[in-house]
Order: structure tokens, then sequence, then C-alpha cells
């Protein structure tokens, strides 16, 4: 595998990432742009280099799109990614909030031989502390039947598997609910005005979530 410097990978990673979230074979400039908060003019120069490296499809004024090698690629930073936040929640107590801007630097660690062991360590875990699937060594990915809390209807009875949004604000809500991965939660009302719901679950009585919130909980 080439050597790469770290805002190569963390581009190729946020063209993965933009694909599979949209579910688009394709992603537009400023689509990446507004990933990697930067100019469109500085993600057209980067891609130029992944180009050249025969990482990405890339023409100019059309979508982008990974060559095989380039999915290789991405799909290994994110299995890096996911298991050194899996290493720090389980084994370093790290909060499952606190997790992924320290693994967006250990991300970048090239030794296979350590992240083959981490795995091992872990006792080859298949998700991430946010329900995330964790890649294997050859790219493949875990499949999911998960379904959004907000497609539930009133009577539902469901386990929270993953979370769509990671970030700090989001995480520290769900807590205030006692929520976390593994939760059970029954749908008991949902309002016809918002579409927020009340629920209640295995830690707490009834309590309402917004439609915001039901949308980014990952459920079977």
């Amino acid at each position: 595998m080439q050597l790469l410097t770290y805002t190569e990978e963390n581009y190729l990673k946020a063209i993965y990432s933009i694909q599979h979230t949209n579910n688009v074979g394709e992603v537009s400039v400023n689509e990446i742009a507004e990933r990697m908060q930067t100019r469109p003019a500085t993600v057209t120069d980067m891609l130029r280099k992944l180009s050249d490296k025969e990482l990405i499809h890339y023409e100019k004024y059309k979508k982008i799109q990974l060559s095989p090698a380039g999915s290789a690629v991405a799909l290994q930073i994110l299995r890096k990614h996911r298991l050194w936040e899996s290493f720090l929640h389980s084994q370093l107590r790290f909060s499952w909030d606190e997790v992924h801007e320290v693994a967006e630097q250990l991300e970048h660690i090239q030794s296979q031989k350590l992240i083959d062991r981490l795995d091992e360590f872990l006792g080859y875990p298949e998700y991430d502390p946010h329900g995330d699937p964790i890649p294997k060594p050859n790219g493949e990915i875990p499949k999911s039947l998960a379904q959004l809390l907000s497609a539930k209807a009133v009577g539902d009875v469901c386990k929270i598997v993953a979370v769509k949004d990671t970030t700090t604000a989001f995480l520290q809500q769900l807590e205030r609910f006692k929520l976390k991965i593994g939760s059970r939660i029954t749908v008991k009302e949902i309002m016809p005005f918002d579409k927020s719901m009340l629920v209640s679950s295995d830690k707490s009585d009834a309590f309402q979530l917004s439609e915001k919130i039901a949308s980014n909980l990952l459920v079977l």
C-alpha cells in the first residue's frame, strides 16, 4: 500500500463517508468541502493528487468516485478508527462522546501488526461504541437490519444498536435521558403534530423524544 499523508487519508475517508451516508456512488466537490470544512479550490487541488495516485475517479466539473484502491484504503482507515474507539471506551474508560477525537489521531498509525493485535486483544468486536460496524481485515462490513426509531409504531419494543449522529452534543443529550447502546425502548405514543415520541426505557419512566433525536437512533 502506498504511503499517504494524513490529509490524503482524511479525504479518502470523507469521500467514503459521504458516499455511504447518502447512499450515493458519486460525490461533489462542494460536499467534500463542507465535510472537510475547507474551500472548494483546496478540495480540487487534493483531488488531483488523489487522482494521480489512482485512488479516485476524477474529471474536472464532474462528480468524484473512489477507485477500488481508494475504497480499500478508506475502509482500512475506518477499521483502525473504530477499533481505537472500542479500545478507548472499553479499556481506558473514555466516554462515548470523547473517543472520536482521539481516534481521529490514532487512525493514522501505519503498523498493520499493531492493528491486528488490537483487534485480537479486543476479542474481534463487530461494532464500535456508537454501534457502527467495524470493517474486517478484508474490508467486509457486518450487515445490520437496524431501523430508525422514528420508523417505529406505538407499542413497539426495541433496543438501541447504533447512533447516526456521533457529535458530542447529541451523545451528551442521550446521556441525560440515560440512553446508550443496548438500552431497551418502548414506544408509548407518537404526537401527530411534530412526530415526537413518548417513550419509556429500561432506566426511566415515560419521557419525550423529539423527531430529530428519534431519527438519529438505530434500533432492532
